[in-house]
Formats: C-alpha cells, sequence, structure tokens
C-alpha cells in the first residue's frame, strides 16, 4: 500500500482540485444573478448551427482526461506541466464567472430539424445552463491537452497521435460555436489565456523550475536535520 501511495501521490492534489471545482461550478450554475453580462460579438450572427458538431463538444470530455491520463503514467514532469496549464486556466474561468455573472442569447428556440444529434444537444442544453462562459474552458483545457501532446517526445513523434490531436482539438473548438454553446469572444479569450499559461508553463517552464526547487529546498532541510542529530 506505501509503494502504491508513493508510486501514484502525485495525482492526490488534481484529485482535490477537481472536487472542489466542481462543487465550486455547480454553485455557479444553481445562482440566479439580478443582473448579468450578455455575451455576444457581431460575428456570432453569422456563424451556422450545425449540430452534427455535438460529437466532437461530447468527446472533448475523453479526449482532455485520456491525455492527462497517459501523461500521470508515463510523463511525471508533462503531467505537471499539463496539471498547472489546466488547473490555472479553470480557476480564472471560476474567478471571473463568480466576480462577473455573464450570459449568452444564442440558443435556437426551435431546431431546424429532428435528428439524433438535436437530440444530444437538447439533452445537453437541459443540464448545461447558457451561463459562467468565457473564457471558454471548452477550447481552453482541448487547448491545453494538444500542448501536452507535443511536448510529450512519444506522442509528438507519433503522426496519427500529434495529426489526431490537432484535428479533434480544432473540431472541439469549433463546435462550441456551432452548436451555440458559446460565443466567439469565450473563444478568443480562452485562446488568450492558452497563449498566456503557454508561455508560463512551456516556454519559462516555472513549473519545472519550482518544482526542483523546491526538492533543493528539501534536501537541504534534510541535510540540516541530519548534521543537528549527528552534532
Amino acid at each position: 500500500m506505501n509503494a502504491f501511495y508513493k508510486k501514484y501521490k502525485h495525482g492526490i492534489p488534481l484529485v482535490l482540485y477537481g472536487i472542489i471545482y466542481l462543487v465550486w461550478f455547480f454553485l455557479l450554475e444553481q445562482r440566479t444573478a439580478r443582473s448579468a453580462m450578455v455575451v455576444h460579438m457581431n460575428i456570432d450572427d453569422y456563424i451556422p448551427f450545425c449540430e452534427a458538431f455535438v460529437v466532437p463538444y461530447l468527446l472533448w470530455f475523453a479526449y482532455v482526461p485520456a491525455v492527462l491520463l497517459y501523461l500521470f503514467f508515463h510523463d511525471r514532469d508533462g503531467y505537471w506541466k499539463n496539471a498547472v496549464f489546466l488547473c490555472t486556466g479553470m480557476t480564472v474561468f471560476l474567478v471571473i464567472s463568480t466576480c462577473i455573472p455573464n450570459v449568452h442569447h444564442l440558443r435556437l428556440r426551435q431546431f431546424p430539424r429532428e435528428n439524433v444529434f438535436t437530440w444530444l444537444i437538447a439533452r445537453l442544453w437541459s443540464t448545461d445552463t447558457p451561463t459562467n462562459l468565457f473564457p471558454s474552458i471548452h477550447v481552453f483545457n482541448s487547448l491545453g491537452a494538444h500542448f501536452a501532446v507535443l511536448n510529450n517526445g512519444t506522442l509528438r513523434c507519433n503522426k496519427k497521435v500529434r495529426y489526431g490531436s490537432l484535428a479533434l482539438c480544432i473540431s472541439i473548438i469549433l463546435s462550441t460555436m456551432l452548436i451555440k454553446q458559446h460565443s466567439m469572444f469565450d473563444v478568443l479569450t480562452a485562446f488568450i489565456m492558452g497563449a498566456v499559461m503557454y508561455g508560463v508553463v512551456y516556454n519559462l517552464d516555472l513549473v519545472t523550475v519550482w518544482r526542483y526547487s523546491h526538492s533543493y529546498q528539501s534536501v537541504k532541510r534534510a541535510r540540516k536535520r541530519i548534521r543537528i542529530k549527528i552534532g
């Protein structure tokens, strides 16, 4: 049991964060704000409704965890970078949604046709309110998953995985607008935050710097305790 804990204890912080995130998000979804910022850009009125894109939208729920789980078992440094990327963005989203209640009015009053895709969208809309929108976590986390793929040696060298990840990432981003889940504004703000976080996590590599600094300080404290005991 102790060996199992030592091997997989790096997953505990993310599990705890996931619980906090879900509770916080649930409370936001239940909130009834008296006034809310309406999120809308003129280009939203020209984006068509395409119900088939609900498929990549829903695949997001497998795509992001699959990348994270692969890194968890095979690339601990990549896992920490991806976890920090995702959690930072989701925290910013929660803070913005808490401080600036927001809503959009893009959803259709009536579907132009009835099929399995519109049925799925109807189920989605019944459980997900058109509030708490920017930056789009669907977009931001998709970028984070693809960035993680590009920065892992094994995944990056596999052309099928690399191009498959890119195609899925793009289709998920498009789906957020094509099934009227998000405004272009939500997508743009997610891209801006994604660019900032890429610079922090991958270009500056602050996660690795912090981890090694923390490890170095731990070693120094351990050596100091040993010297005290010997002395």
